[in-house]
């Protein structure tokens, strides 16, 4: 009988099991250590892999067509779909990465793209606390109903990988920072980026904002499929303008009654 929670090695195929989570990641990670010695990552981050594999039960293959887009911000009582997108869907075939729930831009510090590791149920519990707050902000968009796509429109004030302090202009309170996009395998490539940054500019005004800000990689040719941050093609054609280049990324910003 097989477990509830199993997963094949992909580098050796050794089936490995466990009759819980817990006990499974226990199991993962000392199959990692004892037949796999040369991988160079933390246990924590072995972990984090390995129960990522096991909550990650979305589909991976994309969609020839798409039902009905709707957006909506996510106050409490959209959290729930928040969780059920990042639990399940967002990362789907990508395990390596689904630690972050989005925390990232929240707690790393301004031009970092790496920190301090963490287990993924501690950042999903920041997330949750946050949005509940208020202080972490964006939107969700659904496809006939169903969590598809996010994006995190959190003000600069509350994003320390952008912030920019007291002597900021324009004040940090008085920016929108565009610091992820998480659109889900099946739904790429249907323009949900684009109708989340329509929204996002449509909504700034009355969130007591001037600018929305974007900060897409300088190398366009290196960032993989789901690019997170959004194609500088995409801000290009919202009237985007540079307002800064920095070593790995640019910063670019439009008034929000330039419409």
């Amino acid at each position: 009988m097989t477990s509830r929670n199993s997963l094949r090695c992909e580098e050796c195929s050794v089936l490995v099991e466990g009759p819980n989570l817990e006990d499974f990641s226990d199991a993962y990670l000392a199959h990692a250590r004892s037949q796999h010695p040369e991988w160079p990552f933390p246990d924590l981050a072995v972990r984090n892999f390995a129960e990522a594999t096991q909550r990650l039960t979305g589909a991976t293959e994309r969609l020839e067509t798409i039902g009905t887009v709707t957006i909506h911000p996510v106050g409490s009582s959209r959290i729930p779909d928040w969780l059920t997108f990042f639990d399940h869907d967002a990362f789907a075939g990508n395990p390596v990465d689904a630690v972050c729930y989005c925390s990232g831009p929240h707690l790393l510090g301004r031009g970092q793209t790496g920190g301090e590791l963490r287990p993924w149920r501690q950042n999903r519990q920041l997330m949750v606390d946050l949005l509940s707050s208020g202080r972490a902000f964006g939107y969700l968009a659904y496809v006939d109903g169903t969590p598809a796509g996010w994006v995190n429109a959190s003000k600069r004030a509350e994003c320390s990988m952008y912030r920019t302090g007291d002597a900021a202009d324009p004040p940090d309170s008085d920016v929108i920072s565009l610091s992820c996009f998480g659109i889900a395998p099946p739904y790429r490539g249907h323009g949900l980026v684009s109708s989340l940054l329509r929204r996002v500019l449509a909504d700034a005004a009355g969130r007591g904002t001037a600018w929305v800000e974007s900060y897409p990689f300088n190398d366009q040719t290196n960032v993989d499929e789901d690019n997170w941050r959004g194609p500088r093609s995409l801000y290009d054609a919202f009237g985007f303008e540079q307002v800064e280049k920095r070593e790995s990324y640019s910063v670019l910003r439009r008034r929000v009654d330039d419409q």
